[in-house]
């Protein structure tokens, strides 16, 4: 499967996918021609399409949860095409019935398709596991740059909170210098919420 990382740097994609190894994927498809799962048809709101889904255990009690992406569609094609809040992120939890029920959204941890620079679209991906999740990003031009946002469930709040954070970046002309910076709570932020996750409003934010 293509994963944008797939095009940095042999180094940076490696330290990228480091950061990443916490967090082993189930079921991962890149919706673009592909088949939809009939359970999230329901979920696909009008003017929207699904960008990504994965499949996975996200609460722990050993059942078939759904996380998703979903991309709001221009009305018009003279629409302007960066859209802050273009993309959405859902979590659908598995009720005692079979049945799916949405329960979390985020709008703005997955960057809009204009915001990754010269580059592109800096979306990279969505993967998920049994009780853990996380979103990926890379872009830039000349200084090139990466993000992973790692969130866990905690039984005791019933939520998925922010546990990691890996930054990382880069000169086009230096890849081999890459710099990293790691977040992660108690020191960088409290608990919060993935339904109150801001990428620019992270650190020192939450309850300790």
């Amino acid at each position: 499967m293509f994963k944008k990382f797939d095009l940095l740097p042999a180094k940076f994609a490696a330290i990228l996918s480091l950061a990443m190894m916490p967090v082993i994927s189930m079921a991962t498809d890149y919706v673009e021609g592909k088949n939809i799962p009939a359970e999230l048809l329901p979920f696909i709101l009008p003017n929207t399409k699904l960008l990504a889904y994965e499949v996975a255990d996200l609460n722990g009690d050993d059942k078939a949860d759904y996380i998703f992406i979903l991309e709001k569609q221009k009305k018009h094609p003279d629409d302007d095409p960066i859209d802050h809040e273009q993309r959405r992120l859902n979590i659908a939890i598995r009720q005692a019935d079979g049945k799916l029920k949405l329960i979390k959204t985020n709008d703005k941890i997955v960057f809009c398709s204009g915001c990754g620079g010269a580059f592109g679209d800096p979306f990279s991906d969505l993967t998920a596991g049994k009780k853990t999740f996380s979103v990926s990003h890379y872009g830039g031009s000349n200084w090139r740059w990466a993000n992973t946002y790692q969130f866990n469930y905690s039984k005791k709040d019933d939520t998925w909170q922010l546990v990691k954070v890996s930054e990382l970046s880069f000169m086009a002309s230096e890849p081999d210098k890459v710099k990293e910076k790691i977040f992660a709570p108690p020191r960088h932020f409290g608990k919060i919420d993935i339904a109150d996750f801001d990428p620019e409003n992270f650190k020192g934010a939450g309850a300790k």
